[in-house]
């Protein structure tokens, strides 16, 4: 009896060490099914272009970006960025397979594509006002501390998000790109945050077309589950109106 007793609790314990590590391993991940990852058509580069930086509004074939802009509600100046940051992106990690779409959604739901607060994105590809997020500084959001003397932000003593797709300062040191060439990779410009946002996904060796890759790649961006949701419908959404 006694060794029977014994048995049941060990199956008892070893039932509750199973079903909380397979809690810990879906509260770790939380999966998404990937969306599909949209491409872009680009007009043949010169001979003597290198595949990078010169993917840019003259490369990006002007009838599809018209085109997939007007059917997916992307400002055209926009799509042009993503479109041009997914494929820069995956001509360094042609592994990871981003789509703009993906990148496309992040912004949109960042600062709908920087037209927050009823901005516009110039030919430039700056906002027609900075688009700054709140102080972290621990109320309401997480507290980060300023770390680059509020060079980009404004603030020197707490770190706010910058530009179309809400870099924190810190984070930009480390991955912000410089994608149109003029020697600074600035996070309020749309083809460098573009970029830069981009490759921040891919990093790691993640494929975006599997689902841990794609759920852990957005996950990075931003420790949501609402989040990764969000994102994943928004580029279901994008990816579907490209395809009409």
């Amino acid at each position: 009896m006694l060794r029977l007793k014994r048995l049941a609790v060990l199956s008892i314990f070893a039932f509750c060490v199973i079903t909380g590590f397979s809690f810990w391993v879906l509260g770790k991940h939380r999966l998404q099914p990937a969306p599909p990852q949209a491409t872009a058509v680009f007009a043949p580069l010169a001979a003597d272009s290198a595949h990078a930086v010169k993917i840019s509004k003259s490369t990006i074939n002007p009838r599809w970006l018209a085109r997939t802009a007007a059917q997916a509600g992307i400002p055209p100046r926009a799509l042009q960025a993503y479109a041009a940051g997914a494929a820069l992106a995956n001509a360094t990690a042609p592994a990871c397979r981003i789509g703009w779409n993906t990148v496309a959604a992040v912004g949109f739901i960042e600062t709908a594509h920087g037209t927050y607060g009823g901005g516009r994105l110039t030919a430039s590809g700056l906002p027609s006002q900075p688009i700054v997020g709140p102080s972290l500084n621990g109320d309401g959001f997480a507290a980060i501390a300023d770390s680059d003397d509020g060079t980009l932000d404004g603030d020197a003593v707490w770190d706010r998000a910058v530009g179309p797709m809400q870099f924190i300062p810190g984070t930009w040191q480390q991955a912000g790109r410089d994608a149109n060439g003029d020697g600074t990779a600035d996070p309020h410009n749309i083809d460098d945050a573009a970029l830069s946002a981009a490759s921040y996904l891919c990093a790691g060796g993640r494929d975006l077309t599997t689902a841990e890759g794609w759920t852990d790649a957005i996950y990075s961006y931003n420790q949501s589950e609402s989040y990764v949701a969000e994102v994943g419908e928004q580029a279901r959404e994008y990816a579907e109106a490209a395809a009409r």
